[in-house]
């Protein structure tokens, strides 16, 4: 353990960089206007070590308040981008609009087009562990698609589907959802894959000669999508669901 870590103490300018108040240069130039306060003090040495859960920083009169981690359940709309930065779209944590960190991340990807389950958070290690191959954590899918797929293709996704350059996919879950369930004209499935390969469930479609023309995620592991949020909402997630995601993969 690091001096700077020692009984939870860290530098202030490192505990206002992870809370996306700007970077060290410039949280120093703040500090140096007097910008900072520490208990209702003006403080101007940037180095100087605080306890983020006792002590109280304000920069420009706002409280800045700590979180190590946290976890935003996040239905994506389409149009925008799933990283952290982009030069033409909007990204997915942009949408994030309280998030206190300046470090957060979507779990995974999903395309421009695509809707659904985001899960954005600032966790490395719960999210290695969603997105290893060796955990085949669920990702459960709603598909609109046009054609018509063969009458064996619930066995031959159970059996996993071979993908148009060869990939083998691993076997799936295909189960139809009505026609209730498709915001478009089209036939609605529900597919359950333990993978992530690129633009797999379209490609899995594909190899039938079926088009996806809507697509939503629903689900990853125990984290289901809130039917609540409409697409571009969030929340924090629950402490159950936290606890659930952890045990589970």
């Amino acid at each position: 353990m690091t001096t700077e870590n020692r009984g939870g103490a860290m530098r202030l300018d490192r505990f206002l960089a992870e809370m996306g108040a700007g970077t060290r240069s410039q949280i120093r130039d703040a500090a140096k206007k007097g910008r900072i306060r520490v208990n209702g003090v003006v403080e101007k040495r940037a180095d100087r070590r605080i306890d983020p859960a006792a002590d109280a920083v304000s920069l420009d009169g706002r409280e800045i308040a700590y979180a190590r981690f946290e976890y935003y359940m996040l239905n994506k709309p389409q149009g925008v981008v799933s990283a952290t930065e982009d030069n033409l779209h909007r990204t997915v944590v942009e949408l994030i609009t309280d998030r206190r960190r300046g470090d957060l991340f979507p779990v995974g990807r999903l395309d421009i087009d695509t809707e659904g389950l985001l899960l954005i958070t600032n966790d490395g290690d719960l999210a290695h562990r969603l997105l290893s191959p060796k955990k085949h954590v669920d990702k459960r899918y709603l598909a609109v698609i046009e054609g018509t797929l063969p009458s064996d293709s619930r066995q031959r996704f159970a059996e996993g589907i071979v993908l148009s350059d060869g990939t083998q996919t691993m076997p799936a879950e295909l189960e139809e959802a009505g026609d209730s369930a498709a915001p478009e004209t089209g036939s609605a499935y529900i597919l359950t894959i333990h993978e992530g390969k690129f633009h797999q469930v379209k490609r899995m479609f594909e190899a039938l000669d079926c088009r996806v023309v809507y697509l939503k995620r629903m689900s990853m592991g125990s984290l289901r999508l809130d039917e609540k949020l409409r697409p571009g909402e969030y929340r924090p997630l629950t402490e159950t669901e936290l606890a659930m995601l952890q045990e589970n993969c």
